[in-house]
């Protein structure tokens, strides 16, 4: 009798069935975890008085519709002072699992592939450190064994005797994203120790990543140059591997390699996440260098004029955003502005912004030429691409210089923010088509799924995927 060779729609794969065996052995090759979220990922709050600035919207929380919380949330801004200089009172507290309200819980889109990649983690048996702290609180035993590394205890959470193997990496998503390379690098440092003390064999224990949207671009960049940010002088540091002496392989899930043309146009418009959530305007966006780094290349020509059809040129000189009036070049007065720069009038509040809105554009370009430096990815490193290319994704952005506007001129298949060319940092966008993929990143594997920016890591297969890659896969094959 023939068979057909379908599995039909409804086929899934058996997750426990194919891992649970392997899920349970801890051995010398099963490195330890770092998940490393996107963009709105980590809790921000004000260090001086435990205000939260970002992850709860309830009585007493950060409100950007309001003049001190505008001053707040923004980053500083100051003349003649480089940006790694331009420090406040709000920190990085813990990766964001949910967002409150005084009228319950909002669901804000951009944290559902975070808690996708944790249920994918759990299935794998891998113990998340901050999860598992939080449970044995509730227990009532003050939450030992969290960050020390220990497993089951007065919970009742039965982890087989695993230790911690999961570790969330929250950072200040607002900033340049070097500057967070030496916080990852102090994270994996400690990961690797508490790994490396548990093994009988003497080795150092590497760690593997898994890093969604912007988080890769912070994983990326972490291997390239370790825990060494940007410099200060516009220059590009040397390529050294220096944090890719201690992952073993990281897997990349629909982050923007070469930008996504949605920053732009939240540069310009603002945006506005619910009707429960403040407004985040263009002029509190605008003074966060990582939103920036989100940008597009220029030369692949994903901004065009509205008149002329042509590119506008480069995407990183103020001048053309001058042009166009754009974000904190726009011309047209702003309440926020003003509310962020009180005391002073609107001339000098207008070169305030000019000012650091070129030291914005100046990073990030700085940050792309980095990204892009061509190296031979060093013997023993694997880079895993997960990505979407099924959804309609805006690719070109028309500009008009007389409204200050832009609108999506074009889409391309992607997730529905990050194109599928971008997700690869795919140079044929710069006209010369070939076959076969140019690009600086020289990707072990590449895996596209049929799902949007979030739903990415909520569905079995990207679950089956990330798993084989964690515990199955022969090291170095």
């Amino acid at each position: 009798m023939l068979t057909g060779c379908a599995a039909g729609p409804e086929a899934r794969a058996d997750i426990a069935a194919i891992y649970n065996r392997s899920a349970q052995t801890i051995g010398a090759d099963r490195n330890p975890v770092i998940v490393i979220p996107g963009i709105l990922g980590s809790t921000l709050v004000e260090e001086s008085t435990g205000r939260v600035v970002w992850g709860a919207f309830v009585h007493g929380a950060i409100d950007t519709d309001f003049p001190e919380g505008a001053r707040v949330f923004s980053l500083p801004m100051q003349p003649g002072v480089p940006l790694s200089k331009l420090t406040d009172d709000v920190k990085p507290d813990g990766v964001l699992e949910t967002l409150e309200a005084d009228v319950g819980v909002v669901r804000i889109a951009a944290l559902e592939p975070y808690k996708g990649i944790i249920r994918s983690l759990e299935a794998g048996r891998y113990v998340d450190r901050d999860i598992l702290a939080a449970k044995m609180r509730r227990a009532g035993d003050g939450g030992r064994g969290g960050r020390s590394g220990g497993g089951g205890g007065a919970s009742g959470v039965d982890y087989a005797g695993l230790h911690t193997t999961c570790y969330q990496f929250d950072y200040d998503w607002r900033r340049d994203i070097s500057e967070n390379a030496a916080r990852l690098d102090e994270l994996i440092g400690h990961v690797s120790d508490f790994a490396s003390r548990q093994r009988q064999d003497g080795t150092r224990a590497k760690v593997d990543i898994v890093a969604h949207s912007m988080g890769g671009l912070v994983a990326l960049y972490y291997l390239k140059y370790g825990k060494d940010p940007l410099p200060d002088d516009d220059s590009v540091p040397r390529v050294t591997w220096a944090g890719a002496a201690n992952v073993e392989q990281v897997i990349i899930v629909g982050t923007p390699s070469a930008g996504s043309v949605l920053s732009l146009k939240q540069l310009i418009d603002g945006v506005n996440y619910s009707s429960l959530t403040p407004t985040y305007g263009p002029a509190i966006l605008g003074t966060m260098p990582s939103i920036y780094q989100l940008m597009t290349r220029s030369r692949h020509g994903t901004v065009v004029d509205a008149a002329t059809g042509e590119p506008v040129g480069d995407l990183f000189d103020v001048e053309t955003w001058k042009k166009y009036g754009w974000g904190l070049a726009s011309p047209k007065p702003d309440r926020t502005l003003a509310w962020m720069l009180p005391g002073v009038d609107d001339d000098q509040r207008r070169a305030i912004a000019i000012d650091h809105l070129e030291k914005c554009l100046r990073k990030a370009r700085q940050l792309h030429q980095a990204l892009d430096a061509p190296a031979t990815t060093p013997k023993g490193l694997e880079m895993h691409l997960i990505a979407g290319d099924a959804v309609k994704t805006p690719a070109v952005l028309e500009a008009n210089a007389g409204t200050g506007r832009v609108r999506v001129r074009e889409t391309t298949p992607g997730d529905g923010t990050v194109t599928r060319a971008s997700a690869l940092l795919d140079e044929r966008l710069d006209g010369r088509w070939s076959p076969r993929l140019r690009s600086p990143l020289r990707w072990t594997s590449v895996r596209f799924l049929p799902e949007d920016h979030i739903g990415l890591t909520d569905n079995t297969p990207f679950t089956d995927d990330v798993l084989y890659l964690l515990l199955e896969k022969p090291r170095g094959q």
